[in-house]
């Protein structure tokens, strides 16, 4: 594929931007878990807001969850390209990768305790 001009070309870009706003897009609406992980950031932002914490922790393991995410959908649409018939090397690639968004969600919500509970806890009390 031909690179569509200099690296610092508007156009160039911009039709990177609609390839990338393609793929979110993809992803929004044929992963539910994406929307349910956009729909959780959303509220522990909202909630680092709401705290007055620092929103930079909760916004980077957000932001860490829903890359993951996208790299998974992408994995598994690669996987199944070159893999149509069931093979265990297959189902190796898309189980790791779906460990790699759990094992991020989890440590993000290790991150969002460690954050958000005391304040919440101070708010409360």
């Amino acid at each position: 594929m031909k690179s569509g001009g200099s690296a610092w070309s508007g156009r160039r870009f911009q039709r990177s931007a609609g390839f990338a706003w393609a793929g979110l897009r993809y992803t929004y609406t044929t992963q539910p878990n994406f929307r349910i992980e956009v729909c959780c950031a959303v509220l522990a932002v909202g909630a680092a807001l709401w705290l007055r914490v620092s929103v930079a922790p909760i916004v980077l393991c957000c932001a860490l969850v829903l890359a993951l995410e996208l790299v998974n959908t992408a994995v598994e649409a690669v996987v199944d390209l070159v893999s149509p018939q069931w093979h265990v090397l297959a189902r190796t690639a898309k189980d790791a990768m779906a460990g790699a968004v759990l094992v991020a969600a989890v440590g993000s919500l290790v991150v969002a305790a460690a954050v958000l509970l005391p304040a919440l806890w101070a708010r409360l009390t």
